[in-house]
């Protein structure tokens, strides 16, 4: 199991991640946040530099469906990917480099630095027989335009009605492939810039991710932040029309409102462990902008009174507010009872637990799971949504589904499509 934590050349971004050889790799748990914890847990006392963000601990991915083993949640949505409900392996040996300096370090026990320096320094060799990543159907979502207004009038319903305040609702593209997925997450890493990308390779399949949004992070002084991401327009080629799009998301009724629900549910979960008075919310309503679309962004922050509470605050939020609605609980009720398919690794979390405190994670957003069959044939899905509110208009946020994956699925239909071969 290998694992590429990856910020591209965004400016959010400063240190990349190589994770591989774990000493263990948890999959499945009823339990996950306690096993988590005694494995971080057993690792020797760390002798290197003070200042490199991770200095032996856990790295992987949680996907959404690992909230099941925290709630009690119907299973309607049918579990068509045959995929772990997380991947996160305790390692200690990693590649690091920071962007900002352009040093690379190499984190490992004392006996093994000297043989995989060589191993690091060593030109890299083709895999024999690799087939080139080729997609072999055109995309196909699991809702048509009828289905999603259908689902978007019976969201309207649950609104009306009282189970929640937001809904976020998300549409599947599923298109079969054969080859290396790497090479398509090479191109896809080109056209997005995304500060909380991933790539990590599985027995059974691969997961790619170019998420721009953070989840959880945690300083080695039990700082914590979290910056969900909730309001979205597409961008445009001409300037002028093109700023005139930011200004109307940062001037939205409609997205701020949609927004400050998010900060809220944040805040309270944030507060399950956090000290006291210590959550705040240093930014509302900022706008980042990325290649395909701006986005509004806030910022909410705490404090932790001790840095071994991690991964329960990270088990207490998940999965993020962000990408289910509010009330958190009634949101994944209905989410599972309107989206055909359970999401897997979409809408879950990459990241990494250091041993002396500090944390990161994303929330996964623009990602693809890759699953593949005996004969090397299989298939890639990529899924796009929306939090729905009580004055959400039903052909607006369809269309917004497809402005979050115009740098997606398009540029592979391009590159790597049937029309290609």
């Amino acid at each position: 199991m290998a694992l590429f934590l990856d910020s591209c050349e965004h400016a959010a971004g400063q240190w990349d991640f190589i994770f591989r050889q774990p000493q263990l790799v948890v999959t499945k748990s009823k339990n996950w946040p306690r096993v988590l914890e005694r494995a971080l847990q057993t690792l020797p006392n760390y002798q290197g530099p003070p200042r490199l963000p991770f200095q032996g601990g856990l790295a992987g991915a949680w996907s959404y469906d690992a909230g099941r083993a925290l709630e009690t949640l119907p299973t309607a949505a049918h579990a068509d990917i045959e995929l772990p409900e997380l991947c996160v392996g305790l390692y200690t040996q990693a590649l690091m480099r920071d962007r900002k300096t352009g040093k690379t370090w190499l984190l490992a026990p004392q006996e093994e630095l000297e043989t995989l320096k060589e191993f690091w320094l060593s030109p890299s060799v083709a895999k024999p027989n690799q087939v080139p990543f080729q997609l072999l159907t055109s995309w196909q979502s699991n809702m048509s335009a009828v289905d999603y207004a259908d689902n978007f009038a019976r969201v309207q319903s649950y609104l009306r009605a009282g189970d929640c305040y937001q809904i976020n609702l998300a549409q599947r593209f599923t298109s079969l492939y054969e080859g290396d997925t790497w090479q398509a997450y090479e191109l896809l890493r080109e056209h997005n810039n995304a500060p909380f990308s991933a790539f990590m390779q599985l027995e059974q399949g691969s997961l790619l991710s170019l998420s721009p949004e953070r989840f959880l992070a945690i300083d080695e002084l039990g700082n914590v932040e979290t910056k969900p991401i909730k309001g979205t327009r597409p961008r445009a080629a001409n300037a002028q029309k093109d700023r005139q799009l930011a200004d109307e998301l940062q001037h939205s009724s409609k997205d701020r409102a949609e927004n400050v629900m998010i900060v809220d549910l944040l805040r309270n979960d944030l507060s399950r462990l956090c000290l006291p008075r210590s959550v705040k919310v240093p930014k509302l309503f900022a706008i980042e902008s990325y290649p395909a679309v701006h986005h509004l962004v806030s910022t909410v922050t705490g404090k932790l009174s001790s840095t071994t509470q991690n991964i329960q605050l990270f088990a207490a939020c998940f999965p993020g507010g962000s990408i289910t609605g509010a009330p958190k609980i009634r949101a994944m009720e209905i989410i599972d009872e309107l989206e055909p398919h359970r999401r897997s690794f979409y809408c879950g979390s990459f990241g990494y637990f250091s041993q002396h405190g500090r944390a990161d994670t994303s929330i996964a957003i623009r990602t693809l799971v890759a699953t593949r069959s005996a004969d090397q044939q299989g298939a890639l899905h990529c899924w796009a949504g929306g939090g729905l509110v009580a004055d959400s208009d039903c052909a607006s946020e369809y269309q917004e589904t497809f402005d979050k994956v115009a740098r997606i699925t398009p540029v592979l239909t391009q590159q790597f499509g049937p029309q290609s071969s």
